[in-house]
């Protein structure tokens, strides 16, 4: 049970961290016009990206990092509570169909399960362990990364989770919207996008959640992008599941063949849809059979098949 001083501990804390800082400036915002304030809202926004380019290097070394041991098997796991564990959770979710990656090579943690998503869970941040018991069942080994993300830096499950990380040897990260956040200093990398007081007081799925969102695309893209899942500025492994991925696909192999429609589809037919196979085969002449050994053997990157093929 918690003694008497911890509530007033923890008041104490949140008023050192920028992202809870009061602003009076703001203190009569219920009063201005409905376009004022999506006016002031679009100018705080605005300064977000300058807060993620002065820590560029940084997310660039940390994700260097990531796709060399993801280029080895290993996995990305994201761990975090409320806003920041849905943000984990939405980019985890999106790798699939985007780069064709089985839903295990990127995993989102949120604190208190699938239903803290759309619920609020009480409580479950408050817990290292919690952490803890959600990662042994991944059996973490010294190829994975396991990204703790929190906007204060000191949720108390994002640390546990790169805490008993490090423990396994992972690599580690630590995604933070405050200076000297403990998460950071927890992690191998520690990455701080500091996008100061909120335009709602400690909001943080305001400046800080499009901060953290900005991020977790960089790292999963231009990991991907490291991984050979694209090739140019084209998704080249997207998962053609429902009709308009299917019409992508199409699209994607016709930008980078200048093939015909009907050329295009007999590719696809001979590749059983697989579109890197599909543009391998229309550049190079090859079969589909001869298409997928080439890819396996330049380790799934298409220019590199091609290249090999010249």
């Amino acid at each position: 049970m918690p003694s008497p001083s911890q509530p007033r501990d923890l008041r104490t804390e949140l008023e050192s961290l920028t992202t809870e800082a009061f602003r009076p400036e703001l203190a009569d915002i219920d009063r201005l016009p409905t376009l004022d304030l999506a006016r002031l809202m679009n100018g705080e926004d605005a300064t977000v990206a300058g807060a993620v380019a002065d820590r560029l290097p940084e997310i660039a070394a940390a994700i260097d990092a990531v796709a060399e041991r993801m280029a080895r098997g290993g996995r990305l796991v994201y761990a975090g509570a409320g806003t920041a564990g849905r943000l984990g959770v939405l980019d985890a979710s999106e790798c699939p169909p985007t780069f064709n990656t089985d839903p295990s090579r990127v995993v989102g943690l949120i604190a208190g399960g699938p239903a803290a998503v759309v619920t609020s869970v009480e409580g479950a941040e408050d817990s290292r362990e919690l952490a803890r018991t959600d990662l042994e069942p991944l059996a973490l080994t010294p190829d994975d990364t396991v990204a703790g993300i929190s906007a204060s830096g000191r949720t108390p499950y994002a640390i546990g989770a790169v805490e008993y990380a490090r423990t396994r040897g992972c690599l580690t990260l630590g995604l933070a919207c405050n200076a000297g956040s403990p998460l950071a200093a927890a992690a191998e990398h520690g990455i701080e996008i500091v996008v100061g007081p909120e335009l709602l007081t400690g909001s943080t799925r305001l400046k800080a959640g499009t901060a953290q969102k900005l991020v977790l695309n960089m790292i999963s893209t231009i990991t991907m992008i490291r991984l050979g899942k694209t090739y140019g500025n084209l998704m080249v492994d997207v998962r053609a599941s429902n009709d308009k991925l299917r019409a992508r696909s199409h699209r994607i192999v016709a930008l980078a063949t200048g093939a015909g429609d009907e050329e295009i589809e007999r590719a696809l037919t001979a590749t059983d849809g697989e579109v890197k196979n599909a543009i391998l085969t229309l550049l190079t002449g090859v079969d589909g059979p001869t298409a997928a050994r080439l890819l396996e053997e330049s380790g799934g990157h298409l220019r590199a098949a091609l290249e090999a093929r010249r």
